[in-house]
């Protein structure tokens, strides 16, 4: 009954689904006959590592500084893990371009849980790559920041000449929390 029932739920809408359903009709009193399996419950909730407000607002003043340091105008911004972004400090002197180069380079970094001048010198070819995928950027510049051997946010550095630039500052950002993460 209700195989029957999902059947005519997705014939309704979407006619598409109603032979998808139909197969899950056919499929499911066969799951139900199968032994009883020990398996372990799905867990409904999951306990995931975030970066403290404290520790993005260290690694942007480290960063800033070396970024005065190397007379430099630069925009850093943290993004957490699922790329949302944290902290946005733009420099004095810094371009309108430098906050979206940065937050992209940042959300690369943590998407990928490499730094974004690694990821660019993998791009070759004319086809699709994962730079096409949208929000990305692999320019040098962006960093993980990684806590347990995963990446729990990205730090971003846009605006100075060079890449390179973008991603030492970037680094010495990181620096600044690299003994508290875990």
């Amino acid at each position: 009954m209700i195989g029957t029932a999902r059947a005519r739920l997705f014939a309704g809408p979407v006619a598409g689904f109603a032979l998808l359903a139909g197969t899950l009709a056919v499929a499911a009193p066969a799951a139900q006959a199968a032994p009883d399996r020990k398996e372990p419950a799905a867990q409904a909730v999951v306990q995931t590592s975030a970066l403290s407000a404290d520790a993005a607002l260290k690694i942007a003043d480290a960063a800033m500084k070396e970024a005065v340091k190397q007379k430099q105008r630069v925009t850093v911004v943290v993004v957490d893990r699922s790329g949302a972004t944290r902290l946005v400090l733009k420099g004095d002197g810094a371009g309108p371009q430098t906050e979206e180069s940065a937050r992209r380079k940042a959300f690369t970094a943590v998407s990928f849980g490499r730094t974004t001048g690694e990821l660019g010198k993998g791009l070759t070819g004319t086809g699709p790559s994962i730079a096409d995928i949208p929000g990305t950027l692999f320019l040098a510049g962006g960093v993980p920041v990684v806590s347990g051997g995963a990446p729990v946010a990205g730090i971003g550095v846009g605006g100075a000449p060079s890449g390179d630039i973008d991603e030492a500052i970037a680094q010495a950002g990181l620096k600044a929390v690299a003994g508290q993460l875990g």
